[in-house]
């Protein structure tokens, strides 16, 4: 293992959040140090087109809005690194991140900015439709499905959620869900049952998705694997996953206070974590909007509170936790 680096900010993730904070602590003359990841840019360089976002009035892809958060990072000073933090040792102050199963990084402050995995079915046809009619996220591609037809696949509040939104734009919904009931709450149920730009399909499972230039159909079983069992085509322009999100928090599990899904729990509003002097932004602590504008307001307050925190262990001559 190579000989220990000390930094006095440390940041994990590529994302938004991580780039924003990157930014911020920057300009801070903190020169921080950023470790992209297993996927720099994070989740949005999976996004074709982004319209949402403040500042792009003609839209952008995802990739180039990273490569431009990374860039404006690096000019202000930002040391940004491939690796992916492996191990985590948040004990005491300095904080040891292993980067790679390798080297070993002691930083006085840890911004985490790791984000989340959505869960998708482990269909090859996820994979080969990407970008192209397969999204994860209404909010931020339901407006390319404008009176079109989608698919929502899941049976719980976030799939109600999304079929509500995505029902306001397209002109018809289907809610593909594997039981015979929703999971969701009782007016959610109410309101995706009343609305009429919503079918239901209940004990029905998505087994393929088909179509030349971008999703126009999916394949779907009724009662899969029962006497009665159904196969048929749906015709749709839009493929929408909302059966959860994993946060990539594993590491940190055994010193941060996790919810049930695994998302860094902090205090309020804040970035704090219970830990003074790490904190937590974007996806890996927003279990609600999710959004790469509001992913980079995390990232903000993070960098700011790091320079706080850094200006107060300077004033009190801080020693070790």
């Amino acid at each position: 293992m190579e000989k220990t680096e000390k930094v006095q900010c440390l940041i994990l993730g590529s994302g938004p959040a991580g780039y924003t904070a990157a930014i911020y602590a920057g300009r801070a003359n903190i020169t921080p140090v950023l470790y992209e990841g297993i996927q720099p840019g994070g989740q949005l360089t999976t996004t074709t087109d982004i319209e949402n976002f403040p500042g792009y009035p003609s839209g952008i892809s995802g990739t180039q809005m990273m490569e431009d958060f990374r860039e404006q990072a690096v000019r202000f000073g930002a040391d940004i690194r491939s690796g992916l933090a492996t191990k985590a040792d948040l004990s005491a102050s300095p904080f040891k991140i292993t980067i790679d199963n390798e080297k070993v990084i002691e930083a006085q402050t840890l911004i985490i900015a790791t984000g989340a995995t959505a869960k998708y079915l482990g269909l090859p046809d996820e994979q080969k439709y990407a970008g192209m009619g397969v999204s994860a996220c209404a909010t931020c591609d339901g407006f390319f499905y404008r009176k079109k037809k989608v698919a929502v696949v899941g049976g719980g509040d976030t799939a109600c959620e999304e079929a509500l939104y995505l029902a306001g734009l397209a002109s018809k919904v289907y809610l593909i869900v594997r039981k015979p009931f929703l999971r969701a709450s009782q007016i959610m149920r109410d309101r995706v049952m009343a609305h009429p730009n919503i079918e239901i399909l209940f004990e029905h499972n998505a087994v393929g998705l088909f179509g030349d230039n971008g999703v126009e159909g999916a394949h779907i079983v009724k009662r899969m694997g029962e006497a009665d069992e159904e196969r048929y085509d749906i015709a749709i322009d839009g493929f929408f996953l909302a059966i959860g999100h994993k946060p990539n928090s594993d590491i940190f599990k055994d010193y941060l206070e996790l919810d049930e899904t695994g998302y860094i729990k902090t205090i309020g509003q804040s970035p704090f974590t219970k830990i003074p002097g790490v904190f937590a932004a974007g996806d890996v602590a927003d279990t609600i909007y999710r959004q790469a504008i509001t992913a980079a307001a995390s990232g903000c307050k993070a960098a700011i509170e790091v320079e706080r925190y850094l200006a107060e262990c300077e004033y009190k001559e801080c020693k070790k936790q």
